[in-house]
């Protein structure tokens, strides 16, 4: 009967690993990458900063809309648990075409 326990508590320790919230590392990572990658935001310059969960951006972007869509992606990160949004919307850094 215990052997049958153990079995069944090794097979579970998977499960409450996976319980865990997100580090603080994982969550910087995963919204520097979101980002970096979104053509809009072009976030690759942005400062990013993350305490327990708490993300706060920083920096310029190019348009309101930029803004909104940055911490949109920033919220969508597994284990954010809110983004406080200072990011500034600079339109001398828009693209001339």
């Amino acid at each position: 009967m215990s052997r049958r326990l153990i079995v069944l508590l090794l097979a579970a320790l998977p499960l409450v690993a996976q319980k865990r919230p997100p580090s603080d590392n994982y969550i910087y990572d995963q919204v520097r990458i979101r980002l970096s990658a979104d053509v809009e935001v072009k976030g690759a310059n942005l400062e990013i900063a993350v305490k327990e969960g708490v993300v706060t951006i920083k920096g310029f972007v190019e348009t309101e809309k930029a803004r909104q869509k940055a911490e949109k992606i920033a919220r969508k990160v597994k284990g954010v648990r809110s983004v406080v949004n200072e990011l500034k919307v600079d339109t001398t850094r828009a693209r001339t075409a």
